[in-house]
């Protein structure tokens, strides 16, 4: 966590404490579904969770932006970004059921209200973003 309020100093402690939670929330579901690689899973703070963090450098969410994650597979981008932009929402899609499944128990455990999680493909997405 250390390295997160290194690169991001400025987000709120509810924030962090979000960001800090969802560590022990994907090594219990890495040991039911394989969301992150096993080899991984040690890395899940900087090769995951900052580095979906990384475009909060470079762009702003507005409030009410919504923000399509296509392929987001155990919720990587779409809920570190959810959990910065808490105004902004998130329709988080990927074709298997068992990744959205951990996506939404995820954000349910969180309280991410700003998260959608869908099991679709992008080709069946009607709605601009």
């Amino acid at each position: 966590m250390d390295l997160i309020k290194k690169y991001f100093p400025n987000l709120e402690t509810e924030q962090y404490d979000k960001l800090d939670a969802l560590i022990p929330l994907y090594r219990e579901w890495n040991t039911k579904i394989n969301v992150v690689s096993r080899k991984d899973i040690d890395n899940l703070v900087v090769h995951h969770i900052l580095h979906s963090l990384g475009i909060v450098k470079i762009i702003r969410f507005q409030p009410n932006t919504t923000v399509l994650d296509v392929g987001t597979g155990g919720g990587l981008p779409g809920i570190p970004l959810a959990i910065v932009f808490p105004r902004s929402n998130f329709h988080l899609i990927d074709s298997i059921a068992k990744k959205i499944k951990v996506v939404q128990e995820i954000a349910t455990e969180l309280e991410l209200t700003n998260v959608r999680a869908e099991q679709k493909r992008v080709q069946q997405i009607k709605a601009k973003y």
